[in-house]
């Protein structure tokens, strides 16, 4: 009887608190939070110029700090972690913007670039991991490409400036997303030494190291600030 009650209380921890039980596994849990402060605007020179661009950028969308939870990945690097299955993904060119934001997906993976505006578009990138130019094509055409080293892809458009996406290859199969409420979980993690990567689009990389034990959980928090620029006066 006395058993039967100890199994109960902690089945019931387990609900109450998931760290429990992915502490059987090896698990790093945690939260980000992202803050925003405003700078003084800066005038800066588009890139896309040099590449015979001639059109100007349109302004952003300014996001909510909500919002800014969809442009972070999270990821672990380390020896003895191995490979996922690849997978295929698709970046979508919709509205003279790419969707999603941001693609992430293990080595391996491929990526398709469907054009599903009415105009032309032209894709590429110059990031070291996987530099590309898939040419200019329609509406309806699309293009797919295989991602075969880790690394962040900036991906941009030749004919519309203000179009840019990431594409996150992550280096094994511990990778994951934060929640709507900033938090986030990699479970059935073996032992060792590791560094977790928290990328954020716009911020940045942001590394620390840990140290994942046998049937424990590792508790880390990130915080994230993002500068934006003040309005013109």
């Amino acid at each position: 009887m006395k058993r039967a009650s100890l199994l109960l209380l902690f089945l019931a921890g387990t609900l109450i608190n998931p760290l429990i039980s992915l502490s059987y596994s090896g698990a790093i849990a945690g939260r980000i939070k992202v803050t925003k402060s405003l700078t003084k605007r800066r005038v800066t020179f588009s890139p896309y110029v040099q590449r015979g661009a001639a059109l100007p950028l349109l302004p952003e969308v300014s996001l909510p700090v909500d919002d800014e939870f969809s442009r972070i990945a999270i990821y672990l690097e380390g020896p003895g972690l191995g490979p996922s299955a690849p997978l295929v993904a698709q970046l979508d060119q919709r509205n003279q913007r790419f969707e999603p934001e941001i693609v992430v997906i293990p080595v391996g993976s491929t990526v398709s670039f469907p054009n599903s505006d009415p105009i032309f578009h032209n894709v590429f990138s110059l990031s070291k991991p996987k530099t590309f130019d898939l040419g200019y094509y329609p509406a309806g055409q699309s293009r797919r490409l295989q991602f075969d080293r880790p690394g962040i892809i900036q991906v941009f458009c030749h004919l519309h400036p203000n179009m840019s996406a990431a594409i996150v290859v992550t280096p094994n199969q511990w990778s994951t997303r934060p929640r709507d409420d900033g938090t986030f979980v990699l479970s059935s993690i073996p032992p060792g030494k590791y560094q977790l990567v928290v990328w954020h689009k716009s911020a940045g990389f942001f590394r620390r190291k840990v140290e994942v034990k046998d049937g424990t959980a590792v508790s880390m928090d990130f915080e994230i600030p993002i500068r934006e620029s003040s309005p013109e006066p």
